[in-house]
């Protein structure tokens, strides 16, 4: 089994992916080890003055006036724990929560939080054991980073609330604690603080996003391709010096992943019998780069806010290289929070495009001549209306997807914490909208590689053709009489998530960029 091994510097987004989709086993090198205890000695002697000092010896948000006296402490800690273990509704999802735990991890291994080593490594175990603290939908606002979902998995190390184990069981985290032999932390001054103070959260799905996306602008590149194919339009549009005219990055790529897909086609610049020479393809089309291009564009900012954050040690308070331990707003989600809704902003023009072009497909009347529906025999035939109905309905949601969070707020902590980012909120919401771009990526694929197959006497490009293959051999049947169609739409939707769409192309276009 692969194992990521954490020292004080961050991590990476493939760490991330490893750990949480993956189940790399997680260690802590010895210069984290040494750099935790000296962060914890520091701590150590201020919780040993009289002088108050917020997190050691104080009160929380609206509370840190509070001096806590020495014999209160530990129960301080277990509080602040179990009382912002507060989420509601859902269980999020499996690998959301090993990335939530191994980014916190990770800021823990960067030596500035105070907690000792052993709170550290029961982290790493919970994680190497395969225990999946249950951490909820609702409750993060983003601000102080994602208190509550952190706090639920805080909660688990306690040997507290409820955990899924490597079997899937839900179970009492103590159990689970118990049955892998790792012992339950009792927490110190600042430690629990330290556990539930951070972007991790959002960090984590936003670099599990972008992996995601990286898969489907690909995907989304080659069904553009197919769909030009399917319409007889002119790779014309694609050339290199009409893209290094306009030098935006995306653009190119994305027009070169076209062009290669396109490769030693037969079926592009026709103009079909009695129809006048086309001079230019429709803007779903002849636009396809542009669009998908700024997207790109989008992630690599996307890439590099996250790149950062996993290079941070998030943390309030924090304990610097000089010895100071210092307050600060490190915590606060914006810069997460805005990627996170640029995204699904980008997502849901790639998804509206991509759907604009299926129903140019079905269109009998724009096809240029394939049969209305893609239907075998119309009007007997409904052929992929309703697929379309299925698309269009995703596009829609998207829309209200891309609405953005962050520009929202709402004050908590009697006023103390009166402006959040509402990241979590932002990366919950891009889930989802991924998950429809791909089915309506998936919907695009399913008409355009039947457009294709439909125009017979005419070679599609080799790229194409192994497309369709690839496709039909997933199961997902080509042109004829109506059938029951959900199987096939699911199909093909896992044929893209799966990135096995883009495995067929690349032999015959190179990898893409």
């Amino acid at each position: 089994m692969q194992t990521v091994v954490l020292g004080t510097s961050g991590t990476t987004p493939q760490d991330v992916i490893d750990v949480a989709r993956h189940g790399a086993r997680v260690e802590l090198s010895t210069e984290a080890v040494q750099a935790l205890a000296a962060a914890r000695s520091v701590i150590d002697a201020l919780a040993a003055k009289p002088e108050p000092v917020y997190g050691v010896s104080t009160g929380f948000g609206a509370l840190a006036t509070r001096h806590i006296s020495q014999e209160l402490r530990a129960q301080l800690q277990r509080n602040i724990v179990r009382s912002h273990a507060a989420g509601m509704g859902p269980r999020v999802e499996r690998e959301v929560v090993r990335a939530l735990m191994f980014l916190r991890l990770k800021t823990l291994a960067s030596g500035h939080t105070g907690v000792r080593p052993e709170v550290a490594q029961t982290m790493a175990d919970v994680l190497n054991a395969g225990i999946t603290p249950v951490v909820h939908e609702y409750g993060s606002l983003g601000c102080s980073g994602d208190l509550a979902p952190l706090s639920h998995c805080a909660l688990a190390l306690m040997g507290e609330g409820d955990a899924e184990g490597p079997d899937g069981e839900l179970r009492p985290a103590g159990e689970l604690l118990a049955a892998h032999g790792i012992a339950p932390v009792e927490l110190k001054e600042k430690e629990g603080l330290a556990l539930l103070n951070g972007t991790d959260g959002m960090l984590g799905m936003l670099i599990m996003a972008l992996a995601d996306l990286d898969t489907l602008y690909k995907s989304a590149d080659i069904t553009a391709a197919l769909s030009l194919e399917a319409l007889l339009g002119t790779e014309k549009i694609l050339e290199p010096e009409l893209h290094a005219i306009r030098p935006h990055p995306g653009q190119a790529a994305s027009a070169a992943n076209m062009l290669a897909v396109l490769k030693g086609s037969e079926l592009t610049g026709h103009a079909q019998a009695g129809e006048a020479p086309r001079v230019q393809d429709a803007y779903s089309v002849r636009c396809a780069p542009q669009v998908a291009g700024a997207g790109r564009d989008t992630m690599a900012h996307a890439r590099l806010v996250a790149e950062r954050e996993l290079a941070a040690a998030v943390d309030n308070p924090v304990v610097l290289a000089d010895g100071r331990v210092a307050s600060n707003g490190n915590f606060h989600g914006a810069p997460v929070a805005y990627v996170l809704d640029f995204l699904a902003i980008a997502a849901a023009d790639l998804g509206s495009i991509a759907e604009r072009r299926t129903d140019r497909l079905l269109d009998k009347n724009r096809s240029h001549g394939l049969p209305p529906f893609l239907a075998e025999d119309a009007g007997v035939d409904s052929g992929l209306m309703i697929a379309q109905y299925t698309q269009a309905a995703l596009v829609s949601e998207m829309k209200r997807l891309a609405v953005p969070a962050s520009a929202d707020s709402i004050p908590s902590s009697a006023m103390q914490e009166d402006h959040v980012s509402m990241g979590w909120s932002a990366a919950r919401k891009l889930r989802t909208a991924i998950g429809n771009l791909n089915r309506i990526i998936a919907v695009e694929l399913y008409a355009a590689t039947r457009g294709v197959e439909l125009r017979e006497g005419l070679t599609p490009a080799p790229a194409s053709r192994a497309a369709i293959a690839a496709l039909r051999a997933a199961g997902v049947e080509g042109p004829g009489p109506d059938r029951f169609l959900a199987p096939d739409l699911a199909a093909a939707d896992t044929f893209v998530r799966e990135g096995k769409l883009v495995a067929a192309v690349e032999p015959f276009t190179g990898p893409l960029a």
